[in-house]
């Protein structure tokens, strides 16, 4: 029997580990080429693994909830064909570790301050007494002057010891005697990056356990989702504003065109890829609203990538994005958002289609709910909320003067990052989205 060895695989840009959920084989168990083996998560996303022959499972080199490392062998399997003593080497693809930067684009060497970094200065994952070291606590590192040596005296909060984003800012914050001065744009860095940290009101625990009550641990997704959701909102002050739009004009384009979509394109047409060709549009009139910010530098993306927010079954929200929507016509918007909702819901989104975005749109319209408040999806600076249409009475002008007609309405919220986007600026580009809405062709040929 010939023996191969199951990697763990790439999973996209930064990311170097994963968590193993769930084994779906046992040691012995007979599995067939692309048959799912294991489960993994990331901070972004969970996947499956599959088989890629026929086989048994002769070992699994990992439990549940241990952390591999991508390349890392997690499980043997022998294959048929072959004798015993044969193997077949499966070579680890070991990637060069980039310090993540928002996007490749001219300026973005300005984003690490590199001067006075020793040659200590952090190198490689793991220090001499073998704790793992993320890339963003690497970049932060190297950033501070902060040597391999003083990084082994930091006690780690984190899974195993490993040493969190705020245990080496909290160490910056108290270090006094490394002989290194930072300089002032690292000190500002430094006091920006700890001054998001509030401390936490104190709870009346007997309030909260008061009465009858049901306990329910939260998820691994729900807990990311609750840390991304306070972190959003200690990062960028929010405001959001409104507008109420009429679109009788699209949504009677649309029930009268989708079943002919249907039918000749195999493409079911919502409203979404509607929403998203207007806030491309309105991010090409408005580019300032498609950055991120980074200190004290705006990076003013040159990629339109639209996150999609997406309920689960699960209860839980994920936002697969699609890459550079303005190179995407009405069809292939519709064509995309379908695709990757539904490889949402079914769980098998990859960890690349859940980067990148620099806009996110959300629909409370699909609950039902005419408008929201929605929170700012970090590092992007604006998210747009889509309330539910709705048919109203409304005053509308005519050669012969105003009248009242039934119209179809929607309310759009636009939460946007107040250290970057002013309220000229916000209003001004939600009122370019409705415009694009209000004025929408009823003549369109798809």
């Amino acid at each position: 029997m010939a023996k191969i060895e199951i990697l763990l695989p790439a999973m996209g840009e930064g990311i170097i580990e994963a968590t193993i959920t769930k084994w779906l084989v046992k040691e012995g168990e007979k599995v067939e080429e692309d048959q799912s083996l294991v489960e993994v998560a990331t901070d972004k996303v969970d996947s499956e693994i599959p088989s890629p022959e026929n086989g048994v499972i002769e070992k699994l080199l990992f439990t549940e909830e241990d952390i591999p490392k991508v390349g890392d062998t997690i499980a043997i399997l022998n294959t048929n064909g072959s004798s015993e003593e044969e193997t077949i080497e499966v070579k680890k693809v070991v990637k060069e570790e980039k310090q993540p930067t928002p996007e490749n684009i001219p300026g973005d060497e300005l984003l690490s301050n590199k001067e006075n970094v020793t040659s200590d200065v952090l190198v490689v994952s793991k220090t001499p007494e073998g704790k793992f070291l993320s890339p963003l606590v690497r970049n932060i590192a190297q950033r501070e002057n902060v040597t391999l040596e003083e990084l082994d005296r930091i006690n780690g909060s984190g899974n195993t010891g490993r040493i969190t984003k705020n245990d080496i800012i909290n160490y910056i914050k108290t270090r006094t005697n490394t002989g290194i001065k930072p300089t002032s744009q690292q000190v500002s860095e430094v006091k920006q990056a700890t001054t998001v940290q509030v401390q936490k009101p104190e709870i009346n625990k007997e309030a909260v356990y008061s009465g009858d009550y049901e306990i329910i641990e939260m998820d691994r997704m729900r807990k990311l989702i609750a840390d991304h959701m306070v972190q959003s909102k200690q990062t960028s002050p929010h405001v959001t504003s409104f507008i109420e739009t009429d679109v009788t004009n699209m949504a009677n384009w649309r029930n009268k065109n989708k079943e002919r979509i249907l039918d000749k394109e195999g493409v079911k047409l919502t409203f979404t890829p509607i929403f998203v060709e207007a806030v491309v549009k309105a991010l090409k009139d408005y580019p300032m609203i498609n950055v991120s910010v980074d200190g004290d530098k705006i990076i003013k993306k040159k990629n339109i990538n639209i996150g999609i927010a997406t309920a689960l079954p699960t209860g839980n929200l994920i936002v697969p994005v699609i890459k550079n929507a303005d190179r995407l016509n009405l069809l292939g918007l519709a064509a995309g958002v379908n695709d990757l909702a539904t490889r949402a819901r079914d769980n098998k989104l990859k960890p690349d289609e859940i980067q990148g975005g620099t806009f996110t749109l959300t629909n409370f319209g699909t609950f039902g709910n005419t408008t929201g408040t929605p929170i700012i999806n970090q590092p992007q600076v604006a998210i747009l909320g889509v309330g539910a249409i709705e048919k109203k009475p409304a005053v509308i002008e005519t050669p012969t003067g105003d009248a009242i007609a039934i119209r179809h309405k929607m309310i759009l919220s636009l939460a946007y990052d107040h250290r970057v986007v002013d309220g000229a600026l916000g209003g001004m580009f939600l009122k370019r989205i409705s415009d694009y809405l209000e004025d929408f062709d009823i003549k369109r040929n798809v």
